[in-house]
């Protein structure tokens, strides 16, 4: 077959023998090693976490809907809001991104059989339950209530259970990180299908890499500081205990220089996932491919040198000041390169309006957003001015929510038919776009003034002045809650009974849609062969898609052929 022109990609050749069936339902419940399985195994356990931590934000926000603290009460609300951070963190975005989709998509798109590690793969994903359960059950013994930071000496008078079960849970879903960063690393660097250059993988794979390296460098310290601080906590030790000659400001230093690039982390795999979608639902090429691989190796380095814009008013001499503030502001650039190149892939194309679509364009309004204030954040006189306000809660959320969990909904709603065989429904797609995007908006645009206005993050009862802004605040926040009703059903429903997807229901050119939908055992009928771009559309006509589509068919069609003997026997 002759390779046609441009950057390699899509069809698959013939093997010997026919892959093995697709893993039944209960597949899903056991020590699987299937690296598509284990994705979808993330997908679903963080979802429910998704669901538990929002309905702890709900709580939080019920309370703050009046000045007074008459709904939770002041120890259940602290609880209430370091589980709500610490699960949404750690239990959803993280592992959902990383763990999910990572999984499930990198060996698809570079031909890969499986993980380099299935079995370690398996032991990753087999520590977030219990990860889970331990923050879970603090709820019924004594919830952490030093905030999803834990800084000491707070945490080392709140409460020794809650504490320990807080530490105990993080050390865990840090393993379980630097266990998949691993196995990304080596998946992704040693196992390309023949022909396939670092230049030809989709930008989804250069972003996996960019976030695993960072988990594997930063995750450790952030393991070293909670583990002193056990020791501070359980065996009298005065590692950050000021009261006997600690610092408490190492543990900020130490917490910060995980915390800040685990922004990253969450991030970098959602501009992986829209780097995917835009093209195919705009039917256009990526806009500079290079610029935005490699600005995602920038992100990874410069998000290692800014974990102490955090700590502007700890005591930070003022030289480490400006060469923070500038380190954090340079992040914007390579940020920048990938907004301007994802508009400059919309601009002119054939845009598509399906709900992947709607939740991608949602992600760069609301992450740009966030982008912006982050800049405000990373000045000195301004920072200063609006630490610890509703101000940051109201940046981070823009970022962490507007940015990563509408990627989420978007990887979701464009790779539900690889993962299922069938298709969501577009109508309650976009219900939940709407309702989603309308509810996140009222709830955390009105924070930016409540910060400007002097409104402290982190408290249950606060001045009356605030209480409009709290209210509108706190019925978004029922809005955003109630969309997920419609995500749900939507997607249970179209995953027992939805309409027929197709191999390729959306044409789309990288190598996850040139096997079946959901795919084999071993991923591919056959070898596959880079014939196409991952990004050329528009380059090759409807008739050579076609014969891709032909082609795969027939080479489905020789596997089964192939396999009856052995089966019937």
């Amino acid at each position: 077959m002759t390779q046609l022109q441009g950057n390699p990609s899509l069809v698959a050749a013939p093997r010997g023998s026919l892959d093995p069936p697709a893993e039944p339902w209960w597949r899903f419940l056991t020590f699987s090693t299937d690296h598509k399985v284990i994705g979808i195994q993330y997908l679903v356990t963080t979802f429910f976490f998704y669901l538990v931590g929002g309905a702890l934000a709900v709580a939080v926000r019920a309370e703050l809907a009046t000045p007074e603290a008459d709904f939770l009460g002041f120890e259940r609300y602290n609880g209430a809001f370091t589980l709500h951070a610490t699960i949404m963190i750690f239990l959803w975005i993280v592992p959902a991104l990383v763990g999910g989709f990572g999984n499930y998509l990198v060996p698809l798109m570079i031909g890969a059989r499986d993980m380099a590690f299935p079995k370690l793969n398996a032991v990753a994903f087999w520590l977030v339950p219990p990860t889970g359960i331990l923050l879970l059950a603090s709820l019924f013994l004594e919830p952490p209530s030093a905030g999803w930071t834990s800084y000491p000496p707070l945490s080392l008078v709140s409460g020794k259970v809650g504490e320990e079960l807080w530490i105990l849970s993080i050390l865990l879903a840090g393993t379980s990180s630097i266990l998949g960063a691993v196995n990304f690393i080596t998946t992704i660097l040693k196992m390309r299908m023949p022909g396939m250059r670092m230049q030809d993988m989709p930008l989804f794979c250069w972003a996996m890499l960019a976030a695993s390296v960072l988990t594997l460098i930063a995750t450790p310290v952030l393991a070293g500081a909670l583990i002193l601080l056990s020791f501070d906590l359980l065996a009298g030790t005065s590692f950050f205990n000021p009261s006997g000659g600690g610092d408490p400001v190492v543990y900020q230093h130490m917490f910060w220089f995980y915390s800040h690039p685990a922004v990253y982390i969450m991030i970098l795999p959602v501009f992986g996932i829209i780097s995917e979608i835009l093209p195919v639902h705009a039917r256009k090429p990526i806009f500079a491919y290079k610029a935005i691989a490699y600005s995602s190796l920038a992100i990874c380095f410069l998000g290692l040198i800014v974990w102490a814009h955090h700590m502007f008013t700890s005591g930070t001499p003022d030289w480490m000041r400006v060469f923070f503030m500038i380190a954090t502001m340079s992040v914007a650039v390579p940020t920048g390169i990938k907004v301007f190149s994802w508009l400059a892939t919309l601009w002119g194309g054939k845009i598509h309006f399906r709900s992947a679509m709607l939740f991608s364009l949602g992600f760069i309004s609301m992450f740009v957003i966030g982008g912006l204030s982050g800049i405000i954040l990373a000045s000195v006189p301004l920072d200063i001015h609006v630490h610890d306000t509703y101000f940051v809660v109201a940046h981070l959320h823009y970022v962490l929510f507007g940015g990563s969990v509408f990627g989420i909904y978007a990887g979701i709603y464009h790779w539900f038919p690889k993962m299922t065989g069938r298709l969501l429904n577009e109508f309650w797609g976009r219900v939940h776009f709407v309702l989603t995007f309308v509810g996140f908006n009222m709830c955390f645009l009105p924070m930016h003034k409540l910060g400007l206005m002097g409104m402290p993050r982190r408290v249950a009862q606060y001045d009356p002045q605030f209480a409009d802004l709290n209210w509108i605040s706190s019925v978004g926040a029922f809005v955003l809650a109630i969309s997920t009703l419609p995500f749900l059903v939507n997607a249970i429903y179209s995953w027992v009974a939805g309409p027929k997807a197709g191999d390729n229901p959306w044409q789309a050119l990288t190598l996850e849609w040139a096997t079946s939908s959901p795919p084999p055992a071993h991923n591919f009928y056959g070898d596959p062969i880079l014939l196409t771009g991952p990004y050329d559309y528009g380059l090759h006509s409807k008739e050579t898609l076609d014969y891709f589509a032909a082609q795969l068919q027939s080479l489905r069609e020789l596997a089964l052929a192939e396999a009856k003997p052995t089966t019937s026997s």
